[in-house]
């Protein structure tokens, strides 16, 4: 049982992994999550690594506040000799400055090295590339769409010409500490971030240390980041590519397969010539492919039964019309008054049997073409009372029915006329067929579903041909049984049953009480009854 139990889970998840639409989702989030997830790495890659960068500028600083701090000055002999070895052992430029925001030292001076402020050393071969070209526009314009347009830096930047006047001096001239980004002097590309720090003497802020340093590594980094990310992208998209390729090609060549045996299926005179074939597929085409190899199996079934209603019809319209031809050319050459009051007879016999034929045809063949729409409501209608109203028909004076009905109302849904009609043939077919014209009517209820029964006395049917009976134009015929079941056209019990399926009910042959046939009838109760 458990085998079966995963067998079935693992063709479930089989059948949803084939579909068509999840296919074409897993492509379609691939294209859209690689640029989206790519951009949103390397915003935190970049914000990782300024995060970072501020960190070790703070430590810079927090070095050289302290160290002078426990002096309690930032004079110039004292400043210089502290930056001078700090200088070696950092990238970044450090400047002191005073209470009244003069420069004490800047490290800048204290050597030919340049400012680290400078984008010096940058590798231009990455940025001039088509590849990084294309790919940073495409990260400049989803990243718009996911973070929106980043905020835009100051221009001031801290010079001999210009006081330090900065929001970030004056944070740390309070005590606090201090930052700011701002674009780096030149037309250089990157950014200058400044962290300012307080130097205490006790209680009081005596100066600032400044410590500032270009973003240029970090875009460095971010270059070469980027340029493999973009080839990455790259090969993603291509093999996205080649992928959706392979999907649009299992889609259209079963198509087009499907096509071929659509245009084959029939030839030029409307007749079937073939059908389509089923695919093992698991997705819609081969759902699609098994619907419609279903459909032109019942197709050609119902051609065939079509081929043989016609063939059945030609033949019980031919029997009644070589008797009257008979009939008519007898009368014709005979004299005697009552030869031809027989032969007449026999032709006013065969016209009603023509006539009946032909109704009972037209009735099946409606039944047939009628749509949902077109038929009789439902019901609710009382079975007991239909059967009571159907007893007491003038036409079955000379039946002897019995009833054996259910107390109360039988509520069912059907149609009151369709179900008249389904009783009266019931009776007739009985009546026909009964030794002594006797017939019992009954009805019961189980659980939701209403039974009614119609017995007779007759000769009863064989059990080889139980269900043959509801076949349309099968008729039985027992010996010493011909006269009154040959006005019978087939159709009588083929009309009942065509009735009851199209309300959901049944009809099955039973063993008589009285010894002949019983046709149990099922239909469903009604809502609410």
């Amino acid at each position: 049982m458990s085998t079966k139990a995963d067998g079935a889970a693992l063709l479930g998840l089989r059948r949803f992994v084939s579909r068509i639409s999840i296919r074409l989702l897993a492509f379609n989030v691939l294209l859209v999550f690689l640029p989206v997830a790519s951009v949103s790495y390397l915003a935190i890659y970049e914000r990782k690594l300024l995060q970072a960068q501020e960190q070790s500028m703070i430590q810079q600083g927090r070095v050289l506040a302290a160290a002078l701090s426990e002096r309690g000055t930032v004079d110039n002999p004292l400043v210089e000799p502290i930056l001078v070895r700090l200088r070696q052992r950092t990238r970044s430029r450090i400047r002191v400055i005073d209470q009244e925001r003069d420069l004490v030292s800047d490290t800048s001076r204290l050597g030919p090295q340049r400012e680290p402020g400078v984008d010096a050393g940058v590798d231009e071969s990455l940025r001039t590339s088509w590849l990084y070209r294309l790919g940073s526009s495409m990260f400049r314009f989803v990243e718009t769409l996911v973070a929106g347009p980043r905020p835009v830096v100051g221009e001031e930047f801290y010079s001999a010409e210009r006081p330090f006047y900065g929001a970030e001096i004056d944070l740390a001239l309070t005590g606090q500490y201090g930052a700011a980004t701002r674009i780096t002097p030149g037309g250089q590309r990157s950014v200058t971030l400044y962290s300012a720090l307080p130097i205490h003497d006790g209680e009081a802020v005596v100066g600032v240390v400044l410590v500032s340093q270009s973003t240029f590594q970090i875009l460095q980094d971010l270059y070469e980041v980027r340029l493999a990310t973009f080839r990455f992208l790259l090969v993603a998209v291509g093999v996205a590519a080649v992928l959706s390729l392979l999907v649009s090609t299992t889609i259209s060549r079963p198509l087009r397969r499907l096509q071929r045996q659509a245009h084959a299926l029939l030839d030029r005179r409307g007749r079937l010539t073939g059908r389509f074939k089923g695919s093992e597929r698991l997705d819609e085409i081969g759902d699609l492919s098994r619907s419609l190899s279903e459909l032109s199996s019942r197709l050609e079934e119902r051609m065939r039964f079509i081929e043989s209603f016609a063939a059945d019809v030609s033949h019980e319209f031919k029997n009644p019309l070589t008797s009257m031809r008979s009939a008519t050319e007898m009368l014709a050459e005979v004299e005697d008054r009552k030869q031809r009051e027989r032969f007449a007879k026999i032709v006013e016999v065969d016209i009603a049997r023509l006539e009946k034929l032909l109704s009972e045809v037209r009735e099946i063949t409606l039944l047939d073409a009628s749509t949902e729409e077109e038929e009789e409501l439902p019901g609710p209608v009382d079975l007991n009372a239909v059967l009571r109203g159907v007893a007491a028909r003038e036409r079955y004076e000379s039946v002897e029915l019995e009833l054996d009905l259910a107390e109360g109302e039988v509520v069912v849904a059907a149609g009151p006329d369709r179900l008249t009609r389904v009783f009266e043939n019931l009776i007739d077919n009985a009546s026909a067929f009964s030794k002594d014209g006797r017939v019992r009517l009954s009805s019961r209820v189980e659980g939701r579903e209403a039974f009614a029964t119609v017995e007779d006395d007759g000769p009863g049917i064989p059990e080889e041909h139980s269900d043959k009976v509801f076949d349309r134009f099968f008729s039985y015929r027992p010996e010493g049984n011909a006269a009154k079941s040959s006005e019978h056209s087939g159709l009588g019990l083929a009309i009942v049953r065509a009735i009851l399926e199209r309300r959901g009910g049944s009809i099955r042959t039973l063993p008589s009480t009285l010894g002949g046939a019983c046709f149990e009838v099922r239909l469903k109760l009604a809502a609410g009854h």
